[in-house]
């Protein structure tokens, strides 16, 4: 079965990373679109942009095992959502000409669902599983088996009559993913022979991204045009491939077809991605804090209700790209907005901090 057109879509690597992507764009990714972004995927480890130290040990680590003829060692991926985890999987299968088997750790809830899936592995293939660390304890504690003997115990009937059947499974490779490495138990991690942590994209590698991706949508996008919509991706190529979908369709509607840099800011501004990759709700957040609060220290679920919003929602889905751009820090009292959130919104901070200024959410 080609993993494309598994029900369980990879592209996502979990709920808060979708919902931080989409909102981007204004709307969900239709089934087109996700089509194209099955078709932008590198295939091969040398047209992969970006993460020049995990591409120069992953090449080491399958070069080794193809020259010995033997299986690659199992593999750990780790970092944000939207950095190529997921291809890099795929990459690994294409590199050992070996078919790939697509799951996810939410997806393996009993030691039998895991079991099911690793006897009808074939010798080789690579068994991706997205999120790993989602994965039930049962089916954990089975894996750890599978991984290092290539063999499971399937436990048959209850009680004291229970017998364990060994299963000899053949050799393969599992490429794990994760977004939380830190939630992986020591002896899950530990069974892994490479891990790989991906690293945020620099501007100019998501510039690469862009140019790229544009020729594979026969786009037309100059140096300026694709350093703008690289520059509002949040570091993340999967956000920089949604955004220049979005300002090709503003550019064939409104404009002549090319993306220039006026285009694509014009475009972004329509979709409400400011110029530092801040949406609607990152706006709200930082707009809430600083007028309402006065820069704070505020409560997570003050701040939520005041922007209108689930608590998780501002949690995990504005707050940690805020933390990361210096916008907001968290402290014990509560979430406090920095120097350059003012900035940002051209604010000045009050003289003072302890009392909040008496003026509305979105102005005096």
């Amino acid at each position: 079965m080609n993993p494309y057109d598994s029900p369980y879509d990879p592209a996502y690597d979990d709920e808060s990373a979708e919902t931080a992507a989409d909102r981007l764009v204004g709307s969900a990714a239709d089934g087109e679109d996700q089509a194209v972004e099955a078709a932008l995927r590198p295939k091969e480890l040398a047209e992969f942009v970006g993460q020049e130290r995990v591409r120069e040990q992953l090449d080491l680590v399958l070069k080794a095992a193809r020259q010995r003829g033997a299986t690659a060692d199992h593999v750990l991926l780790s970092g944000a959502p939207g950095l190529g985890k997921t291809t890099l999987s795929m990459i690994i299968a294409a590199e050992m000409g070996a078919p790939i088997r697509i799951t996810s750790g939410p997806a393996i809830q009993h030691a039998g669902d895991l079991a099911a899936i690793l006897s009808s592995l074939q010798e080789g293939e690579v068994l991706f599983l997205d999120e790993i660390h989602r994965m039930s304890r049962p089916a954990e504690e089975m894996l750890y088996m599978a991984m290092e003997d290539f063999r499971v115990d399937v436990i048959v009937g209850k009680g004291p009559g229970a017998t364990a059947i060994p299963l000899e499974l053949p050799p393969f490779t599992l490429v794990g993913a994760t977004t939380r490495a830190g939630l992986l138990p020591p002896p899950l991690r530990d069974r892994f022979g490479f891990t790989g942590h991906m690293e945020f994209y620099a501007p100019a590698e998501l510039e690469r991204v862009v140019h790229r991706s544009a020729g594979l949508l026969d786009v037309d996008v100059d140096t300026d045009g694709a350093a703008e919509i690289a520059g509002r991706s949040r570091g993340t190529p999967r956000i920089a491939n949604r955004l220049l979908r979005r300002v090709r369709d503003y550019a064939q509607v409104k404009a002549d077809g090319v993306i220039t840099r006026e285009v694509a800011a014009s475009a972004l501004d329509v979709y409400e991605v400011d110029r530092r990759g801040l949406d609607r709700l990152d706006r709200a957040v930082l707009d809430a804090l600083l007028r309402l609060f006065g820069g704070g220290p505020v409560g997570l679920s003050t701040l939520a209700v005041a922007v209108g919003e689930e608590r998780e929602t501002v949690e995990e889905v504005a707050e940690p790209f805020l933390v990361r751009e210096g916008l907001l820090a968290r402290t014990p009292r509560g979430r406090v907005a920095t120097p350059a959130a003012w900035a940002h919104l051209g604010l000045v901070p009050p003289q003072n901090v302890g009392n909040p200024p008496q003026q509305g959410l979105f102005g005096p």
